[in-house]
């Protein structure tokens, strides 16, 4: 199993360091566009071993009182429903997510902005819903020529045509629910528009990934280009930066794309350009926080493998991503791995061959494998979570943590009562059962405690699961993959 690898409160120090140092250069008011997660970065808590997921949070809360938050959504991710696939929900219903937690955690929320805006009636809905709760929201229009026209993007018919998002504080955080969102293009319509206005702006870029001080091709910038596939972006040597400084870094092809864009900006307001290289624009502290790189990179490699089979899932599932499955394909050739590179995976799908039922796999702390398959009273996935709690606490295998008497009435409830044809308990039911159990037996309460143990464990199992179970390891914090099949052939699932 993966050891940890990256120093959070060295992390922390830094990265609040170098935040305010980049606040300090500029007048009236920093536009610092959050890339990734702003929290809940559970790709790179699984990339970089030791990274909390509520970092860059906990970093914000530091300057509440000076920072308030501009969400941006693509208008074509609302027409289209795309959906944020580690908490399972589309982005528009994660902006209210987001605003809601920015909120309950004492953070000013002062606007949303529609990019990419061209008429789409799911985003006239989502605006109009957003303004009967409350939120001020702007749009942001779609221009023709960017990033590449520049007179006509720092013009009256590109920039100008974008809503100005009045703001209040001197610190503008313009994050989103994932990327392509239009976070840079915000900031950047927003220092044309505070110039006219005479403000004086600057910007910044906290961007998690990639990593600009690791080599282009280390894992955890590859796992990066596999985690966005579908927005096809691309790690790059930085140009302007071997250019300006005789030094390599790696950033990804939109940032070095759209530099010149911020460059003619800046040079307008200021009469030169702050910045050399897009490089110089982050202030990522990461890959200087890293402790142990072997660590770093085996997670990465794993986390390589479950985007290919995020994206096969999805092309069962109906869904388009047969690009995505051919550039991870070729991302685990640069990485010279296979999909049998994870263990698990090889485990459940033999066990399914030998049994002829569905199986699973998991790879506990230890390194110990533990499997679990298809039986009349439980799904593949609740057998596993039951063997792995077993294992972890040393309860022989023989005996029951669930009496089979118990779970008949469970049987009977769902099929004969709420109309299930499924009679099999799902994980979210047995480890309710368990719960259960555990308030008279011992074994059962020893299981229970063993769950949190569970966490950053790998799991894979030879079919698609319903999403109660995947769910259920997600809430787990087990990174889980599937076979890109359906246990049984139907056109509705």
């Amino acid at each position: 199993m993966t050891h940890a690898g990256f120093d959070n409160e060295k992390y922390q120090k830094m990265q609040s360091q170098h935040i305010r140092e980049r606040i300090g250069q500029f007048g009236d008011k920093l536009y610092l566009e959050f890339g990734g997660k702003l929290f809940d970065d559970y790709h790179a808590s699984r990339v970089l071993p030791g990274f909390q997921p509520n970092s860059k949070l906990q970093m914000l809360l530091k300057l509440s009182e000076q920072a308030e938050i501009v969400i941006a959504i693509n208008a074509a991710d609302i027409e289209k429903n795309k959906i944020r696939y580690d908490l399972g929900i589309t982005y528009d219903v994660d902006v209210l997510r987001l605003i809601q937690s920015f909120t309950d955690r004492g953070l000013y929320v002062g606007s949303v902005v529609i990019t990419q805006y061209t008429g789409q009636p799911a985003a006239d809905t989502f605006r109009s819903k957003l303004e009967h709760m409350g939120v001020t929201v702007y749009r942001h229009y779609r221009i023709e020529g960017y990033p590449n026209n520049v007179a006509h993007i720092v013009s009256e018919d590109g920039f100008g045509k974008n809503d100005y998002i009045k703001t209040s504080r001197p610190l503008v955080i313009v994050t989103a629910p994932g990327p392509g969102s239009g976070k840079m293009a915000t900031c950047l319509s927003q220092l044309y528009h505070e110039n006219r206005r005479g403000i004086q702006a600057g910007y910044a870029k906290f961007e998690t990934f990639p990593i600009w001080n690791l080599p282009l091709k280390h894992p955890v910038n590859l796992a990066y280009e596999a985690a966005t596939a579908d927005l096809n972006d691309v790690n790059m040597i930085d140009p302007f930066h071997l250019e300006a400084y005789g030094e390599t870094t790696v950033n990804y092809n939109r940032d070095v794309e759209i530099f010149p864009v911020l460059s003619a900006i800046f040079e307008g307001i200021y009469g030169e350009c702050p910045y050399k290289s897009p490089t110089d624009m982050g202030v990522n502290m990461a890959g200087c926080c890293i402790v142990d790189d072997a660590a770093c990179r085996e997670a990465s490699l794993q986390e390589i493998v479950r985007r290919y089979y995020h994206a096969l899932s999805r092309m069962a599932g109906g869904e388009d991503a047969s690009g995505e499955v051919y550039k991870i394909e070729l991302l685990m050739k640069q990485a010279r791995i296979s999909p049998e590179y994870r263990r698990v995976v090889n485990a459940a799908n033999e066990l399914s061959a030998s049994s002829g039922a569905p199986a699973a796999a998991m790879e506990l702390p230890d390194g110990q494998i533990v499997t679990g398959k298809t039986s009349d009273l439980l799904g593949a996935s609740a057998a596993l979570l039951l063997n792995a709690v077993k294992t972890l606490g040393g309860i022989p295998d023989r005996i029951h943590l669930i009496a089979p008497s118990a779970i008949e009435p469970i049987q009977k409830l769902k099929t004969d009562y709420l109309g299930s044809k499924n009679p099999r308990l799902h994980t979210d039911e047995v480890l309710i059962a368990l719960s259960m159990c555990a308030a008279t037996d011992r074994n059962a309460q020893t299981a229970l405690e063993q769950l949190s143990r569970l966490k950053g464990c790998q799991a894979h199992t030879s079919v698609m699961l319903s999403r109660v179970d995947i769910r259920s390891f997600q809430k787990l914090g087990v990174d889980l993959t599937s076979e890109p099949v359906y246990e049984h052939k139907k056109i509705y699932h």
